[in-house]
């Protein structure tokens, strides 16, 4: 297990950032492909997701760190509609690199879209978030809980695609 990274259960990820391309080998590029099961034990033991979307330039941006919510077999985070992840996917570039736990820890390509008109699902999301984040939550559960029908917050599903 030398340059690994032991995740739950003696499953071990690769500490070099290159989960993605290590379990797509044989995925056509661009395809949804699901999370992985070590990815998916990885961000069940991660706080936080850290989160590159693509440039006009093509480049990854800053990844940013936020709270997320493993659902579907995706990767769900809510944000406000002016954040640069939102915008990227209106304007057509809905790539993004995203890293589990860590800005140097393991990570996946995934291709992002705006949810809309989904109260059930925004329920649901809140209600993750504050089970995962119980003492942060208080102070932001009123932004998100009316967020999403005032327009204040959207909700992205990142599905995961071999790259």
């Amino acid at each position: 297990l030398a340059g690994c990274i032991p995740v739950v259960l003696l499953l071990a990820l690769p500490t070099d950032g290159a989960l993605a391309e290590t379990a797509v080998n044989d995925v056509d590029s661009g395809s949804p492909r699901g999370l992985t099961g070590a990815e998916s034990a990885a961000l069940q033991a991660s706080e936080y997701v850290y989160i590159a979307s693509t440039r006009k330039s093509g480049e990854l941006g800053t990844p940013a760190e936020i709270w997320f919510w493993e659902y579907e077999n995706a990767i769900w985070v809510g944000t406000r509609p002016g954040s640069w992840r939102a915008r990227r996917i209106g304007w057509g570039r809905p790539e993004a690199r995203i890293w589990i736990g860590k800005r140097d820890g393991p990570s996946l390509w995934a291709t992002g879209s705006i949810v809309r008109d989904q109260p059930d699902v925004w329920q649901k999301f809140c209600d993750a978030l504050a089970k995962k984040y119980p003492e942060s939550w208080p102070r932001h559960e009123a932004g998100f809980k009316t967020g999403y029908a005032d327009g204040s917050r959207v909700l992205i599903r990142y599905e995961p695609v071999a790259r």
